[in-house]
This record gives C-alpha cells, structure tokens and sequence, in this order.
C-alpha cells in the first residue's frame, strides 16, 4: 500500500474513507486483513494442534509419557508465548527475510504470525485437552482402547468445547496480531490506519477502522460461541 498525502479539512474524514480517494485503498487492506488472519489461523491451527496434542500426550502420566520431548516442547512454548507480537516480529525479522524474501508485506507478515500463533495455540490446545476427565480416559484404556485410539476417539471429542473456544480466543488475538503487523509493513487495515489515521493526524478514520475490526472479532467470537454450544449439546 502506497502512502498518501490528504490535507483536508476537519468533519470531511468519513466522506474520505468511503469516497473515491480511498475506498480501493481500504477494499484492500480488508482484503489483506482477511489473508493475514485466515492464512495464519489455518496453518497455526494445524501446527499448534500438532504441538499441543504432543504436549498433552507426552506429559507425565500421560499416553506417551516422555519427559525429554515435553520438556523441549513446553520450554519453546514457555519462551516464545510471552513475548509481546510487536517485538517477536521485528526480532525474527532476518529469519523472515531468509525464509519469505522479504520482511515487508502481507506473506512477510502471515510468516511471524503464523509461528506465534502455533505456539500459543499449542498451550491452549494442551489445556482443552488436559481438562478431559481422566477417568474417561482409563476407562477406555481398561476396555483396550490402543493409546492412539484413546487420544482420537476419546480425548479429542470430549475436548472439542474447549478447544473450540481456545481457537476463538485464538481469532481474536491474530485479529489484534494482524492490526499490528501493520507497524512495519504489513498490510491489512492496521496498516491502512496507521498510514492514513495516524501519520495523517485524522482519528475519524481510525474510529473507523476500529469499527471494522470490532464488527470480524464479534462476528468470529458469535460463531466460536455458537459451535462451542453446538458441541456441548452432541
């Protein structure tokens, strides 16, 4: 996105935003926003599905108890989670640029998203899964249930509520992850509020981007919502 120069007079900002000046530029930057955040849930899902489910299973006492594999796990996840996004990014930025070609952009910005995203999604699915009662759990080993068995058709259904409302909690803190990728670069409708909210001095186009962005965490938060009731009631 090219930044702009619009000296315009005060109380003209939403006709602005939503006029022929910036109408393409903000269709954009939804655009990009809905990349960033579609992109990095999808492969940080996965990945932090992967990471979690491992956590879980070789925990002590657990499935697969292996205390050399989850501690390596745990002490990642330990390290990487508290690291506020707006540092983790600039910090990896020459991984970024190693890996992507580039630190600047939408497909730099989904790589850094992506891989705080797996991390903290994998504690979150390791806590949904840690709340399964365990006596379910022996129960289905008492019956012969292979581990695996067990971990698929036991754990994993009797976590899926919680792990529902993990990956909500998830939606919306890439949301705020991709608002902030626009600080360096990134795209997406942090980007665009930055460009022309802040550095323009107009915080009537900020509102607006505020809005917009309320308006994709509620609607994601309802859906979340109503497919965790959903799998409460199977």
């Amino acid at each position: 996105m090219t930044a702009q120069t619009f000296v315009l007079a005060d109380g003209e900002s939403f006709t602005r935003v939503f006029g022929p000046e910036l109408r393409p530029l903000l269709i954009q930057s939804i655009w990009e926003t809905f990349e960033l955040v579609g992109v990095t849930l999808l492969i940080g899902g996965l990945l932090g599905l992967v990471i979690g489910v491992i956590l879980y299973a070789t925990s002590p006492g657990n499935l697969w108890s292996n205390a050399w594999i989850f501690n390596g796990f745990n002490v990642v996840v330990n390290i990487v989670r508290p690291i506020p996004f707006i540092i983790f990014i600039t910090a990896i930025a020459p991984l970024t640029k190693a890996v992507m070609g580039t630190r600047i952009g939408t497909e730099a910005a989904i790589f850094p998203m992506t891989l705080m995203a797996m991390v903290v999604i994998g504690r979150v699915v390791e806590q949904s899964l840690v709340s399964v009662d365990p006596g379910v759990v022996e129960a289905a080993r008492a019956s012969g249930a292979s581990r695996l068995r067990t971990l698929l058709t036991v754990v994993v259904p009797e976590g899926f509520a919680p792990l529902v409302l993990g990956y909500t909690f998830i939606f919306v803190a890439i949301v705020d992850m991709s608002a902030m990728a626009g600080y360096v670069g990134g795209g997406g409708l942090g980007d665009f509020a930055f460009q022309y909210g802040y550095q323009q001095f107009d915080w009537k186009l900020t509102v607006v981007v505020i809005a917009l962005l309320v308006i994709l965490v509620q609607a994601g938060q309802y859906f979340g919502n109503w497919l965790a009731r959903r799998a409460r009631h199977r």
